[in-house]
């Protein structure tokens, strides 16, 4: 059977089981989304050591932790949360909305997030009614298929439809651009250029843009608290997360405290060009990402670039810099527990170099503010472009969504058409359903005279 046959045959079978599936109450579809996500919490421990052990990237502590994190997020956002039928009245509009489903969902998931991707768009997917067929990333393709595994057993001893869940299991480049081609709407979390095949495939598609959090440090916080929320943020399983802290802003005269604080907290401290040069060189090495980097530990990347010194126990290396945004290498986006420290005088100078480390690579993402300047906090987006701004928060955590804050928990952040993505927020329930609108007629609806309509 040749790659389009294949690809037909997992349509027709995922299009026969979400027609019954879609036929189901709200409650039920509830049930079977809850019992994908419990599924994901209770193997945890198991899900995140094949996730380590086949990719080699991040740690088990944080995958662990991401896997029980993020299902039992998901489903209490989700919970009781209205996603089939009418969904929505209006008494002063006259507007009822009513929710369908889209049909069959395809999933392109990245090797850094191989479980909770598929666990994320298949709780929406089958919340919205839809069936989901998966594409797992080829170096994540075993851990990819034990998921998928679980989730369905789930399904089956709910009586669900069979194949509301498919996996590729020997997935390829040729099938992941193929797959985009055949569903009715594609979601791609992975590199831009999957993402572009995805906006170039003549379907639906649901991408997202390259990360480079900025870490925008004021005058009036806690370099303490802000040093511990930093480095949590950056360490996040060895720092291969979209939304993990890379560069700390901070004010001039206050850098030593600042590095004070880092160093108290873990990290260890380039302050000389020889090394922060040895370390460009190895990490970015004519300005490209050395393979070999993301999600190493900090004593496998003093390793790779002959830094002498590093203590044992460094949870994340701080670097001096040179200069922003293209005058430094270290301003883009690092796949490992690498930080980049600039300095700032001003606040005005402090949004500018966020601005123009963005505009070289993350624009449309996210940043990270701590400040207690309500000023200072609404003037950032008056000159940054991001589809969030976190406050006084881990953004590796915090900015895909968390218990304490409103955003949407997702392992999909969309980045706006600044990063050449359709949603500029985090990938939800509600971007997998279509909504219908049925107009009445309101006779109490207020109609203004031409005057009024054109009145000063």
């Amino acid at each position: 059977m040749d790659t389009q046959e294949y690809l037909k045959s997992l349509v027709a079978a995922a299009r026969t089981a979400q027609k019954e599936f879609e036929k189901y109450p709200q409650e039920v579809v509830d049930k079977a989304v809850k019992a994908i996500g419990k599924v994901i919490y209770d193997n945890a421990v198991e899900l995140a050591h094949m996730a380590v052990d086949e990719t080699r990237m991040g740690n088990y502590e944080s995958k662990i932790e991401k896997c029980r994190n993020k299902s039992k997020s998901v489903w209490w956002r989700m919970k009781d949360k209205k996603s089939r039928g009418i969904i929505e009245r209006d008494v002063e509009t006259g507007i009822m909305k009513v929710a369908k489903p889209i049909g069959v969902i395809g999933c392109i998931a990245p090797t850094t997030n191989p479980v909770i991707t598929l666990m994320h768009n298949s709780m929406c997917s089958l919340k919205c009614g839809n069936a989901i067929i998966i594409c797992p990333h080829p170096r994540a393709r075993k851990v990819g298929v034990r998921t998928t595994e679980l989730m369905i057993g789930e399904l089956d001893k709910l009586g669900m439809p069979k194949n509301l869940i498919q996996i590729i299991p020997e997935p390829t480049v040729e099938l992941s651009a193929g797959l985009m081609s055949v569903v009715d709407l594609c979601i791609c979390t992975g590199g831009p250029g999957m993402v572009k095949a995805a906006y170039s495939s003549g379907r639906p598609a649901y991408g997202v843009g390259q990360g480079n959090v900025q870490v925008l440090v004021d005058r009036d916080v806690d370099l303490n608290e802000v040093a511990k929320m930093a480095i949590t943020g950056r360490i996040f399983d060895n720092g291969v997360l979209c939304t993990c802290e890379q560069n700390l802003i901070c004010p001039r005269e206050k850098a030593d405290e600042m590095i004070a604080a880092m160093k108290a907290n873990g990290a260890y401290y380039i302050d000389n060009e020889a090394d922060a040069e040895k370390l460009r060189n190895s990490c970015f090495p004519d300005g490209m990402l050395n393979k070999n980097w993301p999600g190493a530990s900090v004593q496998k990347m003093a390793e790779l670039a002959g830094l002498e010194g590093v203590p044992a126990d460094a949870k994340v290396i701080l670097s001096c810099t040179k200069g922003y945004a293209h005058d430094d290498v270290l301003a883009k986006e690092k796949l490992f527990p690498v930080m980049a420290l600039f300095l700032y005088d001003t606040w005005e100078e402090c949004m500018e170099i966020a601005r123009a480390n963005l505009e070289m690579e993350g624009i449309g993402h996210s940043v990270v503010i701590h400040s207690n300047t309500d000023a200072h906090i609404e003037a950032v987006p008056e000159v940054i472009n991001v589809s969030r701004y976190a406050v006084n928060q881990v953004g590796g955590t915090a900015l895909g969504g968390a218990m304490d804050n409103g955003l949407n928990p997702t392992t999909t952040l969309g980045c706006g058409t600044w990063g050449n993505n359709a949603i500029s927020e985090n990938l939800w329930f509600y971007h997998l359903m279509n909504v219908s609108r049925i107009s009445y007629k309101v006779p109490t609806m207020y109609v203004p005279t031409d005057e009024e309509i054109w009145a000063d």
